[in-house]
């Protein structure tokens, strides 16, 4: 089946539920036992439940893994992965422009844990292998695109060096789904996503999902999961099922309009550099092509006044778009990184890493790109 037919159809049978064409509602936190040792496949909800199950059958499928776990929270299932496949004594290699949450968990809980934990610009792959040599990691810890800059890595060639050197890879795939981007495909091992985005789409529940692609390792992140008990509930299962039914109309809508408002930006007066894997400026371009299917529903722009006083202007002219901490939604959106996403990092951190006051990132929803324009148009005329 092609894509957006096993993202309707894949993993469920309706004649296994009483012919129900949607997944039930299993809201339970028990199953009945008839007797000692039944080998039933549901007892206890936070080891499995049946439209939790679904879910995660779901997403392995459309990741190409071998099993899926989904949790309370994207960091929740950060977390899981980590504490799976990390001990005290072991060293991680992440991603420099690592998402803020990660990153703090990183600097504010590993790293005291005795986790040695290394941060690195991968987007340069020379940079890589000298830090293997030297480390000898147990993992690498990737995100293409990157929050907020979308700046990109060669997935492929990291993975084979990683493994050379006896390393696993965990990828952060959120902004790209696996409409776009099947990193599995490609030699990583595990694959997160927070499911708060753009696999529900409707900014109405919180999840994290993570993908593996061996079955021991699998298996060792479910029992991780297991043991720590940050499992998703079936009515937030739910709706991300249905979420991901209507996951690659939505995608092409977003990638249309996030190309057209991009290319919009580069001509504003307002606008000193737009970040956008789909314009040919971008510096990833030509491996975005390759590696990706589309370009995602993000834009991020550094406005010419870069202070935090012009950002908030721009906030606080929009009109339909709201101030929002997360994204992928049907609903556009912006976002000041330097004070929600990253926040927990310090001024020097954020300054080496680009993300200034003047740094804002659009999630462009699936409204009429005209009324989207319209609003983030009017709004930096403010400071232009």
């Amino acid at each position: 089946m092609k894509f957006a037919t096993e993202a309707i159809h894949s993993s469920y049978n309706p004649d296994e539920h009483n012919r129900a064409i949607m997944p039930p509602i299993y809201q339970n936190s028990m199953f009945a036992l008839k007797e000692i040792g039944e080998p039933i496949p549901y007892r206890y909800g936070r080891v499995s439940n049946p439209t939790r199950q679904v879910l995660e059958d779901t997403v392995a499928a459309l990741e190409k893994g071998s099993a899926g776990m989904a949790f309370a929270s994207g960091m929740a299932g950060i977390d899981c992965i980590w504490r799976a496949v990390l001990k005290p004594g072991d060293t991680i290699i992440a991603v420099a422009d690592i998402y803020g949450g990660a990153y703090d968990l990183l600097t504010e809980v590993y790293a005291h844990w005795g986790i040695k934990v290394v941060f690195a610009d991968l987007t340069v792959l020379a940079n890589l292998e000298p830090l293997l040599q030297e480390h000898k990691p147990a993992l690498v810890w990737l995100e293409s695109p990157s929050n907020p800059l979308l700046r990109l890595v060669d997935i492929e060639a990291v993975c084979t060096l990683a493994h050379q050197y006896g390393a696993l890879v965990g990828f952060d795939n959120t902004f790209a789904t696996p409409y776009l981007q099947q990193p599995i495909s490609m030699g990583v091992d595990i694959i997160f996503h927070s499911a708060t985005k753009y696999l529900c789409g409707h900014s109405d529940v919180m999840m994290g999902i993570v993908v593996v692609k061996d079955a021991a390792l699998a298996k060792r992140v479910r029992n991780m999961q297991i043991m720590t008990g940050a499992i998703s509930g079936p009515m937030d299962c739910a709706f991300v099922l249905r979420g991901i039914k209507t996951l690659a109309v939505r995608m092409d809508r977003h990638l249309a309009n996030a190309q057209i408002i991009a290319e919009r930006l580069t001509e504003h007066p307002a606008v000193a550099q737009v970040f956008y894997p789909g314009l040919a400026s971008h510096e990833h371009h030509e491996l975005a092509k390759r590696q990706m299917s589309g370009f995602g529903g993000v834009v991020s722009v550094y406005l010419k006044q870069d202070t935090r006083e012009a950002a908030n202007t721009v906030i606080k002219a929009l009109d339909m778009l709201l101030m929002a901490p997360s994204l992928g939604g049907v609903e556009s959106l912006i976002n000041h990184s330097a004070s929600q996403s990253h926040s927990g990092m310090s001024r020097e951190v954020k300054d080496s890493l680009g993300i200034r006051e003047g740094l804002l990132r659009f999630s462009i929803g699936i409204e009429d790109v005209e009324d989207i324009w319209h609003d983030i148009n009017q709004a930096l005329n403010t400071v232009a």
